[in-house]
């Protein structure tokens, strides 16, 4: 029998041309088949052409010599490093107490008020006798169904016993007024803003390697100050309206923002309008309890004609009010990852939000002086002509222009 020859140029391009199409285990029955037709130094061509080990053809032709199937399988039966949980039993138990210690494992356990990072949970099972890098850790977490989470925001704390009264309350009002064509505007202040060449969180299109530059520190400057958004969101329009303020978010400066909505915007599209309904959070500003408050809305009825009325959410309930997410989350997106150098900026900003359900928004600023501490007398507040609903009065109530009514 005549013995096959092939130059060693002729074999590595062979090689070269094939091997990238072949998965391991084909890959080495080639290379292996090619060595035992080579005969006698075929081991030592073959790998040289394939860039094997030697030891890599001598197992390949051994496997032919024993005898092939046809098998889907890569590696054969036994093959390839055992995965790192086999190899150390109780590995997957210990990275489990480390993390949740509390429910799973030692109550006292080191990490349970530490961050709890892969280096640091490696370097913690390293201690204990498995050999592993935070690598693996990951992956081993994954494999476990842990992920990397922020903190989400649902706990709401005991609940009034009548906030779903409440909820239904408010809306049997707004229908009321709604379909009466009465204006309902939803008003709260949202977060105040430092102004200033200072980062502001999320990301914005820029050109490539040329982010806005802002102040390495975010020290505030006291000469800037911090702006004050009151927003009066409009339900029946899909309209915002935001006046920007420099000074104190007191109740006198929620009511002149309110009026000054009224004035500019409301007065104009519900011309025939005598009630106004607001909803509005149980704290700050607008707070149900406020003296100063409702002395100023007592004010905004004189003046306008208009009969107020306001309802209250629940304590503890503010992030079902309308103007947070149909306002207040649509300006956050708006002027993310820009620098709210000034309050005039805020006002553009704010002014230029839109979405695709065609919100509108005006904003205003406003510079007028509001100081903290003023009193309300008992005298002052009863001169207030509120009429207070029979469902929790202190959250429902009245204000008119005429003369004071009995609750």
């Amino acid at each position: 029998m005549r013995e096959f020859t092939v130059d060693d140029a002729s074999l590595a391009g062979l090689f070269e041309t094939v091997m990238p199409h072949l998965d391991e285990r084909q890959r080495r029955i080639l290379a292996g088949a090619t060595a035992r037709a080579l005969g006698r130094g075929g081991i030592a061509a073959a790998a040289e052409a394939a860039q094997m080990s030697r030891s890599t053809l001598q197992k390949a032709v051994g496997e032919i010599d024993a005898g092939l199937e046809v098998s889907l399988r890569i590696r054969p039966p036994g093959a390839g490093r055992p995965r790192v949980i086999d190899a150390q039993p109780g590995l997957l138990e210990a990275l489990d107490s480390l993390v949740e210690p509390e429910s799973r494992g030692d109550p006292m356990c080191r990490l349970r008020w530490t961050t709890k990072s892969t280096r640091r949970l490696a370097g913690e099972l390293v201690e204990l006798g498995y050999l592993l890098s935070h690598v693996t850790v990951a992956e081993l977490l994954h494999q476990m169904g842990y992920s990397l989470q922020a903190n989400a925001k649902e706990n709401e704390g005991a609940q009034h016993p009548d906030r779903d009264g409440q909820f239904r309350h408010i809306s049997a009002e707004v229908g009321a007024h709604l379909a009466a064509g009465e204006p309902v505007i939803s008003v709260d202040t949202k977060k105040k803003e430092t102004t200033g060449s200072l980062k502001n969180a999320g990301e914005t299109w820029e050109p490539q390697g040329c982010p806005v530059r802002v102040d390495v520190h975010d020290f505030p400057d006291p000469e800037v100050g911090k702006a004050v958004p009151y927003g009066i969101y409009d339900l029946f329009a899909n309209e915002g309206f935001v006046i920007v303020g420099d000074d104190g978010d007191t109740a006198a400066f929620a009511v002149s923002s309110i009026g000054r909505w009224w004035d500019d915007v409301g007065s104009l599209a519900y011309p025939e309008a005598t009630r106004l309904l607001i909803t509005a959070d149980a704290g700050g500003s607008n707070s149900y309890r406020g003296r100063l408050w409702k002395r100023e809305l007592g004010k905004l009825a004189e003046r306008t004609g208009l009969s107020i009325t306001v309802c209250h959410f629940p304590p503890g309930t503010s992030k079902w009010n309308k103007i947070e997410h149909r306002l207040f989350s649509a300006i956050s997106m708006n002027w993310k990852g820009r620098p709210l150098t000034s309050h005039q900026v805020i006002v553009d900003l704010i002014a230029a939000t839109t979405t695709r359900t065609g919100l509108k928004v005006r904003a205003q600023l406003d510079q007028g002086y509001y100081p903290t501490g003023i009193k309300v007398t008992d005298a002052e507040l009863a001169a207030v002509p509120i009429t207070r609903h029979g469902f929790h009065g202190e959250w429902n109530y009245v204000i008119t222009g005429g003369q004071t009514t009995a609750a």
